[in-house]
């Protein structure tokens, strides 16, 4: 990847729990780049993570908000505001959580007010970030806002029951304020639908070690590793994707676009 990609430029990245999750991986990215930013996660993530040793080594400082609540937000804005010394070039929202999934409730017998608060969490947290974005104009001119995403919010997959029905609003906020604001300022809003990744949050899913080797096997490069998503993101933040906006980006390996492997058909055939 060239060197300073994104010299100069400042924002706020959110989601960093460990050194295994996207968010962590693209701090130091980010780091590597040029960029200055500051962290955030909801105080009870930052209880079971290690984000502190993360802002050591990016040289940042953390700013606890939970982005269910506007306050907050408006708080974590101003705060980050004032010691990067001005307007954003980017945000990463990079979280996502499910009450039904983690209590084991399966897509036939949700408990609703548990999915209200997954859609709170995973989708209109979204929304929030942009919206008080908007009202306190905090994000400069050609800016770049990124969500993460999964597959799951346009195909069937059983085991991420309401995450999904929360992934498709995640993805449909992005196309609308996608609009809004580059209409209104020329920000750039998109979703990442990435490969099944071994993260705090994806080993939580169940049956999901048996669907990452499957997703693995049918994608023609393989599984896109954290990393590697960390580094589509820190392109997305840059000047170089400056028309690409209220897009779906698939990152995984060419999965999204495979019927079918030879090696799963092997599996399957009768021959000996």
């Amino acid at each position: 990847m060239p060197e300073n990609l994104l010299q100069g430029k400042k924002g706020i990245i959110t989601g960093a729990l460990d050194e295994n999750s996207i968010a962590w991986k693209t701090a130091l990215k980010a780091k590597e780049q040029g960029a200055k930013f500051v962290l955030t996660n909801a105080p009870i993530a930052m209880r079971m993570g290690a984000i502190n040793e993360l802002a050591q080594e990016c040289n940042t400082i953390v700013v606890p908000a939970d982005a269910t609540s506007v306050e907050d937000i408006e708080k974590l804005y101003a705060e980050a505001k004032e010691y990067l010394g001005g307007n954003f070039d980017f945000l990463l929202h990079s979280i996502g959580m499910s009450p039904n999934i983690r209590k084991g409730r399966a897509y036939g017998d949700l408990n609703y007010d548990w999915a209200m608060k997954s859609y709170d969490i995973s989708a209109l947290s979204f929304h929030k970030m942009m919206q008080v974005a908007e009202k306190q104009d905090v994000m400069n001119e050609w800016g770049s806002i990124v969500g993460l995403s999964y597959i799951a919010a346009q195909r069937v997959f059983p085991f991420y029951t309401d995450m999904a029905d929360a992934k498709a609003l995640l993805e449909s906020i992005a196309r609308g304020y996608g609009y809004r604001y580059g209409k209104s300022k020329k920000v750039r809003v998109n979703t990442i639908s990435q490969s099944p990744t071994i993260t705090t949050a994806g080993a939580g899913i169940g049956g999901f070690d048996a669907f990452y080797n499957f997703a693995n096997s049918v994608s023609p490069l393989g599984n896109a590793s954290a990393e590697s998503c960390a580094e589509y993101i820190v392109s997305l933040f840059s000047d170089f994707t400056r028309m690409v906006t209220m897009q779906n980006l698939f990152h995984d390996g060419g999965y999204s676009n495979t019927g079918i492997s030879e090696e799963i058909m092997e599996k399957f055939s009768d021959k000996k």
